[in-house]
């Protein structure tokens, strides 16, 4: 980030200036009180350009820049004002450039300190507020000397820099505006004489047969008639051509816009030369003498014709002197529009640059927020992963809780009625259950029980049928083949009353006692194991809240 403060080169140093000092940022525009880690160990500011020294103190790279070479740390000497050692010593070669602490700095949240802001952000962003700030106090920019907020700058060159100045047409004396309006020149008028004699002569040419117009048709007059007829008309009919002018000047004077761009400015200078040239020229020609022979034909008339014309000629002369004043006012309003509009179009351009600044921001972060939802995409897929991967430990979990390795296992059905009916219907997509694994011993034979609700083979449809299944172990090379051992099933009375028992001694000539070669060899057990019609019986209690229990025990003694 650049800085608004310029420390000096490290060979020379100097005192920091009126604009400069302190060279940190103040605490104040902190929103939260910073942490001592944070600020200047000389001005106690928030460090700008954070530089850190050999002894593990911070400074402003203005503030080393600032003090003589080798100044003892103001805060080594707090600590101990006997040591003086080499590493507290300020020089180029003790310091380096913290960045760490400058980018934690640099995010700090901050407020605008200028009175009415509303602005707040990081620190990082600060200075760039500060050239933008509406209600930042600055300087007039035509140096008048006062200070004016940003805002208000346009206002006060219009009304109230003395500064404001601008030159008189005829005279060129530099005058403010309300100067301006009080001002009335001596040259400006002979100027106005001089083109109006000028333009006298150019009239007084000798007299034709031919038809001319009034020199007033320009504002409306509409007489016509030969050279001699035309003057005596012309210094005949003052009153009326006074109206016409008058007249003429309201609606010059309403038609005049007030500028209110450079376009607009740059085409009232253009036209407001015209409206002086024609002024002048209806100035002139209501100047004009009338020529010897004229002058001769009106005394005739008497005295009074005479007076009333020079009275004519005065109030023509005010108003056309009048006129010229207004269009003096209007060009001066001119320059100060343009004044107004140059510090107007630099706000601007500062505002575009800001605009541009935001728009990059904008980008950088909807190019981040892109990149951090595919993260989150990522991490959910993740997630979902995981959520298998633990739901699946959570079944061999059980299943290895559930485990036995003494070669007795009870097995609990519930829900009973549900899977008996799926076992009649033959719809359900397990028409036998089978029991989780369990082990003769620890390192046993891998064993398991085959259920037929509605029966199978002879029992099917009268009897429950249950079947012992060898499985393939992960020990059956060190077992001793084939299985040999007594297996005894029981259908326990939950009253405790009266068991049902039925066991089997294993054929040794059946592969389904061989040792397996797949997951789990052929079932062979009891077929008719218990009669379905005993299920419900009210002396037992072999069914109860829809729950029945079966255990197997395999006899590893015999």
């Amino acid at each position: 980030m650049e800085s608004c403060l310029k420390p000096a080169d490290h060979g020379d140093s100097s005192a920091p200036g009126e604009n400069e000092y302190p060279s940190g940022f103040p605490q104040s525009i902190c929103d939260d009180v910073p942490q001592q880690k944070y600020l200047c160990s000389n001005c106690n500011n928030v460090l700008n350009e954070a530089r850190q020294t050999l002894c593990g103190h911070r400074y402003c790279l203005a503030c080393v820049n600032w003090n003589n070479n080798k100044l003892v740390c103001k805060k080594c000497k707090e600590e101990d004002p006997s040591s003086e050692s080499e590493t507290s010593i300020l020089t180029s070669d003790n310091l380096f450039n913290d960045a760490a602490i400058n980018k934690e700095i640099l995010e700090l949240k901050v407020h605008c300190a200028n009175q009415g802001c509303s602005w707040r952000s990081i620190l990082k962003e600060f200075e760039e507020h500060q050239g933008q700030c509406e209600y930042a106090l600055i300087p007039c920019n035509i140096g008048c000397g006062q200070m004016v907020l940003r805002k208000a700058l346009a206002c006060h060159l219009e009304n109230a820099c003395p500064n404001n100045m601008s030159a008189c047409p005829a005279c060129s004396r530099l005058m403010s505006l309300s100067e301006q309006q009080k001002h009335s020149c001596q040259s400006l008028q002979e100027k106005k004489v001089t083109k109006s004699d000028k333009k006298q002569k150019k009239y007084q040419l000798p007299g034709s047969k031919r038809k001319e117009s009034c020199v007033f048709s320009e504002v409306g007059c509409t007489f016509k008639g030969i050279m001699e007829k035309v003057r005596v008309h012309e210094n005949s009919s003052h009153v009326s051509h006074l109206q016409l002018l008058l007249q003429a000047a309201r609606t010059g004077s309403s038609d005049l816009p007030a500028p209110a761009s450079c376009k607009e400015n740059m085409a009232t200078d253009e036209q407001l030369p015209q409206v002086r040239e024609t002024l002048s020229g209806l100035r002139l020609h209501g100047d004009m003498g009338l020529s010897e022979g004229e002058r001769g034909l009106l005394e005739t008339d008497g005295g009074e014709c005479s007076a009333a014309h020079s009275l004519l000629c005065e109030d023509q002369q005010t108003i056309l002197l009048d006129l010229e004043r207004q269009i003096d006012t209007l060009q001066q309003r001119v320059q100060i529009s343009e004044n107004i509009i140059s510090v107007l179009n630099r706000e601007v351009e500062k505002t575009q640059l800001g605009v541009e600044a935001l728009e990059r921001e904008n980008q950088s972060s909807q190019y981040l927020i892109h990149h951090l939802e595919i993260k989150v995409a990522e991490q959910e897929e993740r997630l979902t992963r995981k959520d298998t991967v633990i739901n699946s430990l959570k079944q061999s979990l059980t299943a290895h809780l559930e485990v036995s390795y003494d070669g007795t296992f009870i097995w609990r059905l519930s829900d009973l009625n549900s899977k008996m009916k799926e076992a009649i219907s033959g719809h359900g997509n397990r028409p036998n259950l089978y029991s989780p694994a369990f082990y003769t011993s620890r390192y046993g034979f891998k064993v398991c029980m085959r259920l037929y609700l509605n029966g199978d083979g002879l029992g099917k449809g009268t009897h429950i049928s249950l079947f012992f299944v060898i499985m393939k172990g992960e020990y059956d090379s060190l077992l001793s083949w084939p299985f040999k051992h007594k297996v005894t099933f029981f259908l326990l009375d939950q009253n405790h009353r009266e068991h049902v028992i039925d066991a089997f001694r294993p054929d040794l000539t059946s592969s389904s006692f061989q040792r397996p070669v797949s997951d789990m060899n052929v079932a062979s057990g009891c077929p008719l194991f218990f009669p379905l019609s005993k299920l419900n019986s009210p002396k037992h209690a072999y069914c109860k809240d829809n729950t029945i229990f079966i255990k197997c025990v395999v006899d590893t003694s015999s």
